[in-house]
């Protein structure tokens, strides 16, 4: 097992890794919309904190060289389901070509109170 960190991903806030390398896929742990300079929350909206939540994803598939094209599964956790379509919108341009599994739920509080986490698994080449 391979730990990773990156730098332009958010640090753990806890007593974790921002993601484990096992057998060829990465399990990431789940990102907030937390701006990796500052650590404050970026955004008040959904589709803001989504945006941030999948820059954060995107720098640590880079860190291991791999994509979104190369996710297979994502769970994602929203305050509100009320949201799901504005969460949805920005969620989906992110994969173009390829689509993972997924898994949505509705959940009483998030880390920071933030209104939106996503935590994926993706294959990367070791």
């Amino acid at each position: 097992m391979k730990s990773i960190h990156t730098d332009k991903a958010p640090k753990a806030i806890g007593p974790y890794v921002q993601g484990n390398i096992v057998n060829g896929l990465l399990f990431a742990s789940g990102q907030v919309p937390l701006n990796p300079e500052t650590g404050d929350v970026t955004g008040t909206t959904i589709e803001e904190q989504t945006q941030q939540v999948l820059k954060n994803i995107a720098a640590i598939l880079t860190e291991v060289g791999s994509d979104f094209e190369h996710i297979v599964k994502t769970t994602c956790f929203l305050k509100d389901m009320n949201d799901f379509a504005s969460f949805n919108e920005v969620y989906a341009t992110a994969f173009t070509n390829h689509l993972p599994a997924r898994s949505a739920v509705e959940v009483a509080r998030l880390p920071k109170d933030v209104l939106i986490e996503i935590e994926i698994i993706a294959m990367v080449n070791e």
